[in-house]
């Protein structure tokens, strides 16, 4: 068993609540029925509105970040989810979320557990269970575990489009984890400006 399943106890209130997203792509959540109720205008394609618990979604693991566990709950590939993307990763001891920019979203990061610090624009303030940050599109944002336990946080995107960054900085769980290297996660970078802007390449 996971540190995430471990610790869901919390958790699987939170994201029951928010989450409308399938385990995995065309597969609902164990004991649902697919039920298609909004059109998604982009591309003719149907949500599906389903309940997922805390370890339900696409498991995957960073590449980068040093192999941080990731769960991609929400989006167009795993719901049909038109706009809205939601993701669940517990950062480990000592690990940032480098600095970076959403030209094209809104963020909300929500801490689930562990302690760190968040720099958000020109502040920056301690972290813990229960804090909130919402980032606006284009605020600077990086945020480090500072304590000595996974940090894990959930995170909702106002539009799609990084979670595609984050499949390419991972790999499905159970698959071998290669680091990237600087090259490779440069050029990932440079594919997604549209979606997220780091201040280092």
């Amino acid at each position: 068993m996971d540190f995430l399943t471990r610790h869901s106890a919390v958790g699987a209130t939170f994201i029951g609540f928010l989450t409308l997203g399938s385990c995995a792509p065309g597969v609902p959540a164990p004991g649902a029925t697919p039920t298609p109720t909004t059109s998604n205008a982009a591309g003719g394609h149907r949500s599906i509105p389903l309940i997922l618990a805390a370890d339900e979604g696409e498991r995957r693991v960073r590449r980068v970040l040093g192999g941080a566990p990731l769960i991609i709950k929400v989006d167009r590939q795993t719901a049909g989810a038109p706009e809205f993307v939601m993701a669940y990763e517990a950062l480990p001891p000592g690990v940032a979320i480098p600095p970076h920019r959403h030209p094209g979203a809104d963020e909300i990061i929500f801490v689930h557990s562990g302690t760190g610090i968040a720099e958000l624009g020109d502040k920056s303030s301690a972290v813990a269970a229960g804090s909130t940050i919402y980032i606006p599109r284009l605020t600077r944002i990086t945020v480090r575990n500072t304590g000595t336990e996974p940090l894990v946080i959930v995170a909702i995107f106002s539009q799609p489009g990084f979670e595609e960054l984050l499949r390419d900085t991972s790999v499905p769980e159970g698959q071998p984890v290669l680091p990237l290297s600087s090259a490779e996660l440069a050029a990932i970078r440079a594919r997604h400006l549209g979606h997220v802007i780091y201040e280092l390449p």
